[in-house]
């Protein structure tokens, strides 16, 4: 089972780029009036009843039905006493017409408390998304973990269902020709990480042969700071080979740290010691 803080995380990040493909599908459509044409409300909870506790690693569900004459998704957000509560929650899909789906929570630290989910449905931006039902209740999280329980129906369902709409989604992701645009982006991105990288190691082997003295100790330090960034990033992914994900970004960003270093030195370098 993953780990309380791997899920945050990963949990996190899906929320977020689930929110940013949601407002890119959203702003080409009709949501004019959004607050008006949809109606949410709560059908039941599970663990159901008032006063809950949460076990480690357990959602909290909330059964949903929905009525939208506009394109919309649907949150579902913890709260206590009126401030938005340290939880992951659901992320969301893309709804319309009628029907039902469900929103859940869980905590990230035990001992937290909630006292009402507020459900908000609408583009995802703070002026188009409105609150349209709220649950009160008292639900406690702990430290403890919850034996085996049987779900009821709608959550098993409802779960198969988001599943099959993402992997939907991303087969029609996979299955988009890039434009020119975005095959240029991409390109020239890579072609920048690559630069980044030889000139990121290169300018410092430059320095340290050129160099002579405190100079050259100077220039070890963008070159060393490469160094640990490559090195860091093969024994890592050797152990896990999901550590390092991003691996192009990191070697962009410590690429242009090591450049504009030595931009810096080489400016320097001349002024005061007036010779390359």
């Amino acid at each position: 089972m993953l780990s309380r803080h791997l899920k945050s995380a990963i949990v996190w990040v899906f929320v977020h780029l689930q929110r940013v493909v949601l407002l890119l599908v959203l702003s080409f459509l009709p949501i004019d009036g959004a607050r008006a044409g949809t109606v949410v409300r709560v059908i039941e909870t599970w663990p159901a009843g008032d006063h809950i506790t949460l076990g480690r690693n357990q959602n909290f569900y909330l059964r949903l039905a929905y009525e939208t004459d506009n394109p919309i998704g649907i949150w579902a957000r913890p709260y206590f006493s009126g401030k938005p509560v340290n939880a992951g929650s659901n992320p969301s899909q893309v709804y319309s017409g009628k029907g039902e789906t469900f929103g859940w929570f869980f905590f990230m630290r035990p001992g937290d408390v909630v006292d009402e989910i507020r459900i908000t449905a609408g583009d995802g931006s703070i002026s188009n998304t409105p609150v349209l039902a709220v649950w009160r209740g008292y639900v406690v999280g702990s430290s403890e973990v919850v034996g085996v329980q049987t779900q009821p129906t709608w959550i098993d369902e409802m779960s198969m269902r988001a599943k099959a709409a993402q992997d939907e989604a991303y087969r029609s992701r996979m299955q988009e020709s890039l434009s020119l645009s975005d095959t240029a982006l991409v390109t020239g991105f890579l072609w920048g990480v690559l630069a980044s990288g030889l000139l990121g190691f290169g300018l410092p082997a430059w320095g340290v042969w050129r160099w002579h003295g405190a100079w050259r100790m100077a220039a070890l330090v963008p070159a060393a700071m490469m160094a640990f960034v490559i090195i860091r990033i093969v024994v890592d992914g050797l152990r896990d080979s999901t550590s390092h994900n991003l691996f192009p970004f990191e070697i962009l960003t410590a690429g242009l740290l090591s450049l504009g270093m030595m931009v810096m030195l080489y400016l320097a370098h001349k002024l005061f010691s007036g010779r390359h």
